[in-house]
């Protein structure tokens, strides 16, 4: 090949402007997305199972200071090995990640390129180059935003500003950013090095570690579509260019010519004159090449040659030339250059490796990345770590059961089975990887609880492996359909759609290219109709512009069989009214339960053998219907959503403006507003008031992630997401939504109906709050504040004086003028002022004020939670802080808030007003909630409880008052003998008044909090009122039922106690201290406390 002649690849000012938040559209009538940024998604993990990991780049000074490279879940950064781990790329432009690279210069300078770099079915793509100058914490694009998949960066360790980047360019189509770029300006320009063909891209680059001027690249010619993968072609080779790519020459001398595949290449850090390339290739063309003259001969080692759509990487340990690590599902490791091969153990480990760290200064410490996540081992692979706190789980599907008192998450996942996990736990720690159980091996899918048995849960692996799963044995039994005798062969998707039918929990319904049905729960089937597809022969379908032959490298390798069933439902409105959608386009509709079959080919300008995704029954009419055709995998990423009011005899688009690119995967209806509408897409979450016309982005605490399913939890208005790279989003009550449609967005405040609240007391099974004393490597996510959460829309902030001046100022700044400066008075009362707040008051069923607490007073919707709990009897010390989860009345004193008691079951009604320069003004509107009791007290027991609460915090409360007053009396009595001293004409009387009022003061301390003296010394002190208060407290802290007896009697005897010390206290601070203060007054002695 002659060089590619230098091709200048200028970034475009308006692309090089845009951000993640640019890919929706502009709408001048639709309501701010950040409006809703008080409707916060909140993480379930799972992490007890990760997910595809591409890529490491350590750093070079410190191996505990790492990056992974996630398939599809973003950027992750360690600082400490993986005991904790931060997601740098959330806000980013893509979550699909190819490669990562730290400039050897300067190791806080990191490269990304995005778009993952393998070519199997389920990957996502990218949107160029990315730069961090800051180890991570900000990051621009650097251009190549067409290049969709980005295989490596390299860096010239002599001159940061040059840079190479190894782009196999798009995967569903030609064209795009593709081949070997260099940059010599830090990434704000590039120039082509090597372009070939219109599907031929680089898909790996080397350097020489002795001299950055040579390079090796390969090229690779590929496409995948929906129906097959054709993974090599005649432009697939290895290049060298010994000028820093200014000229470059075919590599042969003893490497494979033809149609080849996917190429890895890697120098022998040891040994730079050593090389390795990893060749894909017909029959026996493929295997591991050794080169030991840098490139210019090669020699073939091995064979072995498996699965180049996933693997192609090749590693050489740093400690030997001769030791090479191949990645395969099982890693392939040869100490010999190649010549023998064996499988690097793998005891309790994930299969299905992408990456190898050999840690530089000891070689039995490894690292590897695979599609179970993160490795480690210090024993030469003889055992092996997993990093199970690293949530990057690729959700394909996801289903809800109806548990109580809080309901399960089940998810099928990217080769890393399906699972069920609790929504949330009654614990302080949060959901923890022990909330969560298997249901499944293999890549999982469908996963469904029957609806009246909770305990059979229906799990699918790849190719409808459906088993029938028993929560309560572990049981599995297989109820895969099998073909009957003479049938045609079964045409699986490699997502078999399955659903449990709305009409019957027995009956089940799974899709090959026909339909199945099962009267007893996966028993027997039968099939309900004939081939619903458009039975195309796939061979003989264009791919790279013409039909390949049958000898194509990899061809149809890793592709479901094409012409299946992609998407079922039932109307939930209409028994036996089915949809089937299919992969090559077509949507099939029977009215009677499959006798007849009518289908829809023609939807809305859906392309019309795009892949149907999701099909939604609506549950409000059975005429209604929603298809959600993808059509990613044949290069257009545009996103269709099609709706049908006549069982899908006519279409309209419901796509509205959702953003393009942004392909939609799932789509979920309100189970009460027929017109409220979730979508996910291939990079956030959407909802639509108006049937699917307008779309307005709902994310707040979710990533840029692509979001796969969606499912909605009826019980508590729960909007739960699948997210494919970062497992498991839960948005809590939603149901405010269902009222943003009208002008409850246009008034000044609107206070949203209230979900019913659980009052119940917080676990800590790992024996203390939180994360106990586990370390901070154990997983848990948070669950969502305890008690009932008031959601609330303000139109306009609540600002301060300083505030609203300071915007005049800036709107005056943006006219070009000058705003009047600030009066001193101005300032003055800017300084005075008390900050405004929202106040919410609750009542209970009598109308009695329970409880006020402040809310947030920003612009849009927000939400405040009270906790079921009344008043505190004391305040909180200064800083005082408190874990989100924690039991509010933990006997651990350094992370206990004063705490009131808990509320009784019953109606309660909200209100609210806003407190502006310490006035309250009344705010429209109202909501009764009710409170209902977990556990097994009675109404009588949480009766008596309240009652007796309410006593103790009212002796807390004269406690406290002793404590502050006994604390104020000593002070002032300490002062008055300095003054006394200080005053020759007071009697020495005086001074002897003093010191007895002082020793009677310190025997009522005592008594009220004891003997501090003797308890210093550890020997056996009487109980205070203190610690009799204490007990009678704490022994209902972490109960609904009534009190002990005990408690009752230390209550009783605290009381007496209590009420005997005050009396004397008083007495003291009432009569005897102030006329010994009178004393010194008349003496004319210096200044006191309490004196004026």
């Amino acid at each position: 090949m002659k060089p590619a002649a230098a091709l200048a690849v200028c970034l475009c000012a308006v692309l090089c402007a845009q951000d993640a938040d640019t890919r929706q559209r502009a709408d001048s009538d639709a309501t701010p997305a950040t409006t809703f940024n008080g409707l916060r998604f909140r993480t379930i993990g799972p992490a007890f199972t990760s997910g595809r990991v591409n890529q490491f780049a350590v750093h070079p000074d410190n191996s505990n200071y790492y990056y992974v490279a996630v398939a599809s879940g973003g950027v992750w950064k360690t600082v400490n090995n993986g005991v904790t781990w931060t997601p740098l790329f959330d806000s980013q432009g893509s979550y699909s990640i190819g490669t990562i690279t730290l400039d050897p210069k300067n190791p806080s300078v990191v490269w990304v390129g995005t778009g993952e770099n393998n070519n199997q079915r389920s990957v996502s793509y990218g949107d160029g180059v990315y730069k961090s100058e800051d180890a991570g914490r900000t990051w621009k694009n650097m251009g190549l935003r067409k290049s969709e998949h980005i295989a490596k960066i390299l860096v010239d360790p002599r001159d940061s500003n040059v840079v190479y980047v190894a782009a196999p360019g798009p995967l569903w189509k030609g064209g795009g950013d593709r081949g070997l770029y260099k940059s010599t300006d830090g990434g704000k320009s590039w120039t082509s090095l090597i372009k070939v063909g219109e599907y031929t891209g680089v898909a790996d680059v080397i350097m020489d570690p002795r001299n950055p001027d040579i390079l090796l690249a390969s090229t690779h010619q590929r496409q995948r579509r929906y129906f097959t993968l054709v993974h090599g072609g005649p432009e697939s080779a290895v290049w060298r260019s010994m000028d820093a790519g200014k000229t470059w020459t075919k590599a042969g001398g003893g490497l494979p010519t033809g149609e080849l595949g996917r190429i890895g290449l890697a120098y022998s850090p040891s040994n730079p004159s050593i090389l390795y390339a990893q060749v894909e290739g017909p029959e026996s063309k493929g295997g591991l090449y050794r080169s030991a003259d840098n490139g210019v001969t090669w020699e073939k080692r091995n064979s072995f040659d498996q699965q180049g759509q996933y693997y192609s990487k090749v590693v050489v340990d740093p400690h030997s030339a001769g030791r090479v690590y191949i990645m395969n599902v099982n890693i392939q490791v040869s100490d010999d250059g190649g010549r023998t091969l064996a499988s690097l153990p793998t005891r309790d480990k994930h299969v299905d490796n992408h990456d190898i760290w050999v840690d530089p200064k000891q070689p039995d410490h490894y690292r590897v990345a695979c599609d179970g996540g993160v490795y480690e081992s210090y024993d030469r692979a003889a055992n092996w770590e997993f990093k199970a706190n690293l949530p990057i789980a690729q959700l394909y599907d996801i289903g809800l059961d109806d548990a109580t008192p809080f309901y399960n998450v089940y998810g099928g996942t990217q080769d890393n089975g399906s699972f069920g996990c609790a929504s949330r736990t009654k614990t302080t720690a949060g959901v923890t990887n022990s909330d969560c159980f298997v249901t499944n091996g293999g890549d999982g899918f469908y996963t469904k609880a029957d609806p009246k048995d909770l305990n059979t849960v229906y799990a699918s692996s790849q190719h409808a492996g459906i088993v029938r799963f028993d929560r309560r044995t572990g049981e599995r039994v297989s109820i895969q359909p099998q073909p009957a005798k003479g049938d045609a062969p079964m045409r699986w998707n490699w997502d078999a759609p399955s659903f449990i039918s709305p009409h019957s929990n027995t009956r089940l319904y799974i899709g090959s290219q026909r339909l199945f049905r099962s009267d007893d729960r996966g028993d027997s089937w039968r099939a309900v109709s004939p081939d619903l597809t458009r039975q195309l022969d796939r061979n003989k379908l264009l791919v790279m512009g013409k039909v390949q032959g049958a000898d194509a490298i990899q061809k149809n390798v890793s592709t479901a069989l094409y012409g299946n069933i992609s998407a079922l439902a039932e109307s939930p409105k209409q028994e036996g009214l089915i949809y089937v959608g299919t992969d090559d386009g077509l949507v099939q509709i029977t009215e009677d339960g499959g006798k007849t079959w009518r289908k829809a080919e023609k939807m809305a300008g859906a392309p019309e053998d795009g892949y149907i995704q999701r099909i939604v029954a609506s549950q409000h009419d059975a005429g209604t219907v929603y298809v959600v055709v993808d059509n990613h995998q044949n290069g257009d990423f545009k996103p269709y959503v099609a709706k049908s009011a006549d069982r899908g005899r006519s279409w309209t688009s419901a796509a509205g403006n959702l953003p393009e690119p942004g392909s939609v995967y799932a789509l979920a209806e309100d189970p009460i507003d027929p017109k409220l509408l979730f979508a996910g897409t291939e990079f956030s979450a959407f909802f639509s008031n108006d049937g699917g016309e307008k779309w307005t982005k709902l994310n707040a605490g979710l990533p840029v992630i692509q979001v796969r399913d969606i499912a909605i939890q009826k019980r508590e208005n729960d909007l739960v997401l699948g997210t494919f790279g970062r497992g498991i989003y839960i948005l809590d009550d939603y149901s405010a939504l269902r009222n943003v449609a009208g002008d409850s967005l246009k008034r000044e405040f609107t206070l949203f109906p209230v979900r019913g609240a659980l009052s119940y007391i917080p676990a800590s099974p790992l024996g203390g709050l939180g994360k106990a004393s586990l370390g901070e490597q154990l997983y848990a996510a948070p669950n969502p504040p305890l008690g009932a959460t008031f959601t609330y829309f303000l139109k306009d902030q609540i600002r301060t004086k300083k505030q609203q001046r300071e915007q005049r100022e800036r709107e005056a700044a943006r006219k070009n003028e000058t705003a009047p400066y600030p009066t001193p008075d101005e300032l003055r009362a800017e300084a005075q002022e008390e900050a405004p707040a929202v106040i919410l008051s609750i009542a209970d069923a009598a109308g009695k004020i329970v409880r006020r607490i402040e809310g947030p007073m920003q612009r849009g919707i927000q939400r405040v939670t009270w906790d079921l709990r009344g008043p505190a009897p004391t305040l909180p010390p200064p800083g005082a802080r408190r874990n989100a989860n924690a039991d509010p009345d933990d006997e651990d004193s350094s992370f206990r808030r004063p705490t009131g008691p808990l509320a009784l079951p019953g109606k309660y009604t909200v209100t609210a007003a806003k407190r502006v320069n310490g006035a309250l003004t009344p705010l429209p509107g109202s909501q009764s909630f009710e409170v209902a009791a977990e556990g097994p007290s009675t109404k009588e027991d949480r009766q008596a409880l309240a009652e007796f609460q309410e006593k103790t915090a009212r002796l807390q409360k004269s406690m406290a008052t002793a404590n502050l007053a006994a604390a104020d009396a000593r002070t002032r009595i300490s002062a008055i003998i300095r003054a006394i001293d200080a005053t020759p004409t007071l009697a020495p009387k005086a001074r002897e008044e003093a010191k007895a009022i002082e020793s009677r003061l310190r025997a009522i301390q005592m008594a009220l909090q004891g003997d501090d003296v003797m308890r210093q010394r550890n020997e056996a002190t009487p109980v205070s009122i203190q610690e009799r208060v204490g007990a009678a407290a704490g022994a209902v802290r972490g109960t609904t039922g009534r009190p002990t007896k005990t408690a009752q009697e230390a209550y009783q005897i605290a009381n007496e106690e209590l009420t005997q010390q005050l009396a004397q206290l008083r007495r003291l601070m009432d009569t005897d201290l102030k006329n010994l203060e009178k004393e010194l007054d008349r003496a004319g002695a210096p200044p006191t406390p309490g004196r004026f």
